[in-house]
């Protein structure tokens, strides 16, 4: 594979330590690719009106556009992978910027992990007021206390 990233044998170390310095080299590399897909553009262009243009004798009106097409699809393909690899850079620059802040996240995610299990295990004790005992009086006559049905209705109570 490669070598691991050493300052001293890659000089790319440096780039890849700093997610700005990532992006700035990853936006460097699309702006020379931009470069390169408008010249392949021109390039395709100028290549689609030299191939329909050449007839040889006896070509029916569209035999020259049958052989150009082989070629055209070439350089389309071609230049819609150049269109890709630029998306691709702009995409990467933003995941080790992400990257980045995810692990700086890590410690305050693992602290408020800790504290939550300890409150878990250790659940915070309610400070009663003396005489309270916790417990709901009970009333003798509770009308809503049972559930009731709307058969139960002829005998003077009421439905929940």
């Amino acid at each position: 594979m490669s070598e691991p990233l050493n300052p001293t044998t890659n000089p790319l170390a440096d780039v890849a330590a700093s997610p700005e310095a990532t992006a700035r080299y990853l936006a460097e590399v699309q702006r020379v690719l931009l470069d390169i897909g408008r010249n392949l553009e021109s390039l395709a262009l100028e290549t689609r009106v030299h191939c329909r243009d050449t007839h040889v004798a006896g070509d029916r009106w569209f035999d020259a556009w049958m052989r150009a097409q082989p070629v055209e699809r070439a350089l389309k393909d071609v230049l819609k992978h150049v269109e890709g690899v630029t998306k691709g850079l702009e995409k990467s620059a933003y995941k080790r910027r992400a990257h980045d802040e995810s692990v700086t996240a890590v410690e305050k995610r693992r602290k408020e992990k800790a504290l939550e299990k300890s409150r878990k295990k250790n659940p915070p004790q309610l400070n009663s007021v003396p005489g309270n005992t916790g417990q709901v009086p009970q009333q003798e006559d509770m009308r809503y206390a049972d559930p009731a049905s709307i058969y139960d209705l002829r005998n003077d109570r009421r439905s929940a």
